[in-house]
């Protein structure tokens, strides 16, 4: 059976650690959303490994890695880590380890300089998102205006590319003056001829190519990034990223629909819950809620390295949230769970989870807000957690948490992540 790996949360969820898990038994990983804004951060034997872009089966020698049309990738990005993972004895050959769609949107110079324009201008007000800036967002707005550039775009002859790079260069030209668009072009057409050396081996028509994977059996492991509550249509709207991160949009972004007839799907939560970036966050540790509350804070963020694999800045810490943890397991279609990182709780003393939103007046939500306006104005109501010493099964305290979990979200807890190693993993 294939699996379809998602974040039920907001992202940093250790879907990486997962991921590589579970790649032991997998022939193809396959990334299919989202772009290099996404960090997984691997431990393997001591040693860190952070991908952006590459699936993070990469570390099994068995494995073939492909980055599907869901994707806006970032060639030099795409450059670095294969460098770094080849100075690092991975693999020799990049054609024996990974592919990429023909179809996949390619994220220009010109998407960047867009990016870190608009946030820089909207610093300070609500449209202030807190993107990277790495042109993620300005790269799926292109491919929606039907002007993006794909990597089988490159191999055009260099008359129309320019006129493609052109015909998208108009819709920009406000932001920048003459000469800096006329800078932003010459950039990109210094680097094209470098990124077809990259790419030329490695195009494949996924569609195809799965297929034929899928009639000769081979296991097929689909590897979101972000989390649910950051979709585009069914997370924290507007603060919530530029692609689709529930599970139907694995097997669009991976070019092959009738994966998700026989996939079962895996979400990946932390004991706690982090963000990044701008938005709502109702259970976020700031001290109005419970007391004394900031300090815990900043010992999880110790504890749990809680800052930004991508771009280093702290992550947002909160309290347990199974309102929203639901509400993931039921728009993202997932079926199971893995619940990582309850190590850094271990032995910090009672705490605490959401089991309810409260409006101002007093009263219920019925269902999960969906307007950030609402969100930002809930009050959480809270139920105690009794400590644990360890976050195993084998510890009563933690087990009768996963329970917890298990009764109020509706499906079982199927993994538990107790610490940054491979080997630092429980079936339940």
């Amino acid at each position: 059976m294939n699996t379809i790996l998602l974040g039920a949360q907001w992202g940093d969820e250790g879907k990486g650690k997962v991921v590589d898990h579970l790649s032991e038994k997998a022939d193809y990983v396959i990334r299919f959303q989202g772009g290099n804004n996404a960090g997984h951060s691997l431990w393997v034997n001591g040693k860190k490994t952070v991908l952006h872009l590459i699936p993070s089966g990469i570390l099994h020698p068995q494995t073939l890695c492909l980055i599907g049309e869901g994707v806006v990738l970032d060639p030099n990005v795409l450059i670095e880590e294969i460098n770094k993972l080849k100075e690092a004895n991975v693999f020799k050959n990049t054609h024996d380890r990974i592919r990429v769609s023909e179809r996949t949107h390619v994220i220009l110079p010109l998407h960047r300089a867009v990016d870190v324009a608009r946030e820089t201008s909207a610093k300070g007000t609500k449209a202030h998102i807190g993107t990277t800036g790495r042109g993620i967002g300005p790269a799926y707005e292109t491919k929606a205006l039907r002007r993006g550039i794909r990597v089988i775009d490159l191999f055009d002859e260099t008359k129309v590319f320019e006129e493609k790079l052109d015909f998208l260069f108009n819709e920009y030209r406000h932001h920048f003056t003459a000469v800096q668009i006329a800078e932003i072009k010459q950039q990109t057409l210094n680097e094209v001829e470098v990124w077809k050396k990259l790419f030329e081996p490695l195009l494949v028509d996924m569609t195809s190519f799965l297929k034929k994977a899928m009639n000769e059996g081979k296991k097929c492991l689909f590897e979101g990034a972000q989390g649910v509550m950051l979709d585009m249509d069914h997370g924290t709207y507007p603060y919530v990223t530029s692609s689709y991160t529930t599970a139907p949009s694995a097997g669009i972004g991976a070019g092959f629909p009738k994966l998700t007839q026989k996939s079962r799907v895996l979400g990946i939560a932390k004991a706690y819950v982090t963000r990044v970036g701008s938005g709502p966050f109702v259970t976020e540790m700031l001290g109005k809620h419970v007391p004394g509350e900031e300090v815990l804070c900043e010992n999880i963020r110790k504890i749990g390295q809680e800052f930004g694999a991508t771009t280093g800045r702290p992550r947002r810490i909160g309290w347990q949230d199974l309102v929203a943890l639901k509400y993931a397991v039921d728009v993202g279609g997932i079926d199971e769970l893995a619940i990582m990182k309850g190590d850094v709780l271990a032995g910090l003393g009672d705490f605490k989870i959401c089991t309810s939103y409260r409006k101002p007046d007093g009263t219920e939500w019925a269902t999960f807000p969906s307007r950030a306006d609402d969100l930002a104005k809930v009050i959480p109501h809270y139920e105690a957690v009794p400590a644990f010493k360890k976050a195993t099964p084998d510890d009563p305290n933690y087990d009768a948490y996963l329970k917890r979990i298990e009764a109020f979200v509706g499906v079982p807890v199927k993994y538990v992540g107790f610490g940054p190693e491979r080997e630092q993993m429980a079936l339940r």
